[in-house]
């Protein structure tokens, strides 16, 4: 294990502490400060910079862990990927979310913006304490300055997917012990913004760090790609060619020369063994030691299955939509046609395998658990998994479930060192081929697709069958025959329809990337939440009764409302400085 997960624990009480001293963004007084000369030291700088660091995967702020989680599971249950999960009663907060109820006081609202905007004032105070700081060399100065530019950017990017018009603090704006300084209006658009602050690191950062967690300059220009990518399309849906343009140039850019390949198996990348590895370009680094959790995946510790080893608690399920959109005929997606059969969760009574013989796409089983597949080498999974079968039905997540050689490593088992991967290749990949749809290069969207249906199709990384032994814990493996009927083509005709080609790289965007916290965003980017999400519900409901007459507003429901605390808080001289968005 590299250096930086052994700095993320060993100063993890420092950051805790350091952070805390910033200004907890229109929160609360801070109980204790430290003067700007305690930290205007090289070594003290250091330490403020591991703080911002401790900000980025969600549990550094007080009082809560998976509100403001970096894998954005709690806000993805509004996607027609994910449900709830658990039962009726559990976090009904996150029922409102799920329905489409949000108000401007739900606490996993609330919590999501106290803490990313936590995370800028960590960043601002790195940068602002620099000024100050004489015993650090100029190349080091401006290094410590382009990470935390890069995480500055990704904070406020975090929060421009939640909120239509959040507010952009910058260092500038920030003063460490004035409570006032950071109640900046949020009268402007932020893109332009943040597109700056990535723009900066990626023109400071090195191609490569010795420290695995620490952003490089392909990182930045992968989330400056990013950045623009979500501004490629308006709120009706039509592309913004010239915004696509300049993200083409940057993923191309990272495709031709980056220093990355694409893993040879697909479920590669949801292993603590194969973390950091060629396909990523920025992971979110976690920690655990039979001494402390701390440093661990804390944030999505409750989506876990409520069976044994996990125990708890059974949220973030999987919706049979989504299930049944990895369905194939002749290797190929059902773009229009996916859900009009149900891929089943019958097994037999005798084996308990799978009584679905239907062709399905292989990463089906890397990313959901359906009864009688083998899940992630613990068991078979059956509906023993989840809490509340009649609730939210059989299936659940499983990418970010750590492997049985990686669980209990610390206290409770649900922890893990199992890395989020923020940004990898073959999301620059699709999001390519979504720019080069939209430029009328279809061909070569199709390509790009084909790259990564055909890593795929690897019958190396395929689920194997696995039969029921005498416990229900116990299994054995037939070797080289796959749990299910896995049948994934590429695409070999050529595209000639844009609406056809849109439809399939999105729909391949899906596939790539469920129940990774992305979906409700890529909606909402694509400015078709409205027309995806109404359809979900009207057939889900089928399934999940308790989905019945809820509906997605368009216009309003692609976003989610500035919490009332935080205006409540904005006032100078009584007045906010926060509007709250006009559609709440």
């Amino acid at each position: 294990m590299k250096r930086i997960n052994s700095i993320f624990i060993a100063l993890i009480a420092l950051a805790t502490l350091i952070t805390a001293c910033s200004d907890e963004f229109l929160d609360r007084q801070p109980e204790g400060q430290f003067s700007e000369g305690d930290v205007a030291t090289a070594e003290g700088v250091e330490g403020l910079l591991i703080g911002a660091y401790n900000m980025v995967p969600g549990g550094g702020l007080t009082g809560q862990t998976w509100h403001n989680d970096i894998h954005s599971w709690v806000f993805n249950i509004a996607s027609d990927d994910a449900l709830k999960g658990t039962d009726a009663g559990d976090q009904p907060e996150q029922s409102f979310i799920e329905a489409y109820d949000f108000q401007s006081f739900n606490r996993h609202i609330r919590d999501k913006w106290r803490g990313l905007y936590k995370g800028v004032a960590a960043t601002n105070n790195v940068i602002s304490t620099l000024e100050n700081v004489e015993d650090i060399d100029a190349a080091r100065k401006e290094q410590i300055i382009a990470e935390a530019r890069f995480l500055r950017g990704l904070f406020h990017f975090e929060a421009r997917k939640m909120w239509r018009m959040p507010t952009y603090i910058s260092d500038a704006d920030f003063v460490l012990n004035d409570l006032e300084s950071t109640k900046v209006p949020n009268d402007r658009e932020i893109w332009p913004l943040i597109e700056a602050d990535f723009e900066a690191a990626a023109g400071v950062l090195p191609t490569t760090q010795g420290d695995v967690g620490r952003p490089t300059s392909w990182a930045a220009k992968a989330f400056l790609a990013k950045a623009k990518m979500f501004q490629g399309w308006d709120t009706s849906g039509a592309a913004n060619t010239a915004k696509l343009g300049e993200a083409k140039v940057v993923l191309d850019d990272i495709l031709n020369n980056g220093p990355f390949s694409l893993m040879a198996k697909f479920a590669d990348n949801f292993l603590v063994s194969t973390r950091n590895n060629a396909e990523s370009i920025f992971e979110v680094q976690y920690a655990i030691s039979s001494a402390t959790g701390d440093a661990a995946n804390r944030g999505i510790g409750l989506a876990h299955p409520y069976t044994d080893p996990w125990g708890c608690c059974g949220f973030y399920q999987a919706s049979q939509n989504l299930v049944n959109a990895y369905k194939t005929e002749a290797g190929l997606p059902q773009l229009d046609t996916f859900d009009d059969v149900d891929v089943t969760a019958d097994v037999d009574p005798t084996t308990t395998l799978s009584l679905f013989t239907g062709t399905v796409d292989p990463r089906l089983d890397h990313t959901v658990g359906r009864p009688g597949i083998l899940y992630k080498g613990f068991k078979i999974y059956q509906t023993d998994f989840v809490r509340d079968l009649s609730y939210a039905g059989p299936f659940f997540a499983m990418k970010h479930v750590a492997e049985p050689e990686a669980f209990g490593q610390g206290g409770w088992g649900n922890l893990s060192a199992n890395n989020y991967r923020i940004m990898r290749l073959d999301m620059v990949i699709l999001w390519l081929a979504e720019a080069e749809v939209e430029l009328g290069n279809l061909e070569r969207a199709r390509e790009l697709v084909n790259m990564i249906r055909t890593r795929a199709a690897n019958p190396e990384g395929f689920v194997p069958r696995a039969t029921q032994g005498t416990d229900r814990n116990d299994f054995t493996i037939e070797a080289g025959t796959p749990a299910a009927n896995y049948d994934i083509a590429t695409y070999d005709t050529a595209w000639t329809d844009q609406d056809t080609a849109r439809k399939a790289v999105r729909f391949e965007t899906r596939l790539e990337f469920a129940l990774e916290g992305h979906r409700f965003f890529d909606l909402q980017r694509w400015g078709i939440s409205a027309e995806v999400l109404n359809a979900y519900v009207a057939s889900e409901s089928e399934h999940r009764t308790y989905l019945a007459g809820r509906s997605f507003a368009a216009g309003k429901n692609e976003f989610f409302p500035i919490p009332i605390e935080a205006i409540d808080r904005s006032a100078v001289d009584g007045q906010p400085t926060l509007t709250q968005d006009p559609a709440y």
